[in-house]
């Protein structure tokens, strides 16, 4: 196994191949962590939307008006029950995706967890792993 020695914080570090590969996956994984959120960030603000939407549609008065909605780039005409039932299922087909896109983030912190553990044991405090707050 091939180590380089780098002068890191006034130290001689070894950095290993494992140990370069583990950095880079921790940076893999921590852009992936920063996609899966703002993923799920989007995913409830539709389904709040969705949400708004169906409440709005039952203060409507006239059940009778074909009420437009959007399916891709073409809006169909819908009576007032037929509209809830197209949102009921964009809500629960929604919340499924949130649900699958949280765990997949509770999967990848836990791998971010590990690595920083490790990554800090070895480095100290030559290494930040820390994201940046924006």
């Amino acid at each position: 196994m091939a180590a380089t020695k780098r002068k890191i914080g006034g130290e001689d570090t070894n950095i290993t191949l494992e140990d370069q590969q583990q950095i880079n996956t921790f940076a893999r994984k921590s852009a992936r962590f920063s996609e899966l959120k703002d993923e799920i960030k989007a995913k409830k603000k539709e389904l709040q939307n969705i949400e708004d939407a169906s409440d709005e549609l039952m203060l409507l008065d006239d059940d009778t008006a074909p009420i437009p909605y959007r399916i891709g780039e073409v809006f169909i005409h819908l009576s007032s029950e037929e509209t809830q039932d197209f949102l009921e299922n964009a809500k629960s087909k929604l919340q499924e995706e949130i649900k699958t896109l949280e765990s997949q983030s509770g999967e990848v912190k836990t791998i971010l967890s590990d690595l920083k553990v490790k990554l800090y044991a070895k480095f100290g405090n030559n290494i930040n792993l820390e994201a940046e707050e924006e």
